[in-house]
């Protein structure tokens, strides 16, 4: 692999745990957040627990959203076609 590839997917590799931490942040944030009162206590968003509906609903619409513009915007298209041509 050329050093440049290489750099290209540590860059995107560090972004893709960076949104994953931020995935969990979220949701435990809420889960447990919310979620630590008295069933009692509990407010509802459309039949659901807030709680759930922030950390599980909300939560994969942020991440879907997230994940889609750092694809466009910050990964990379890596062709390999030549690297096959070099190692033959």
């Amino acid at each position: 692999m050329k050093k440049d590839t290489v750099k290209i997917a540590n860059r995107e590799a560090l972004i893709g745990v960076g949104l994953a931490v931020f995935h969990f942040i979220w949701w435990f944030a809420f889960a447990y957040g919310l979620g630590s009162k008295d069933i009692s206590e509990y407010t509802y968003i459309i039949g659901l627990p807030a709680w759930f509906f922030y950390s599980c609903v909300v939560g994969f619409i942020v991440i879907a959203v997230l994940v889609t513009i750092v694809v466009k915007k910050f990964f990379v298209v890596i062709s390999f076609d030549d690297e096959e041509k070099e190692t033959e």
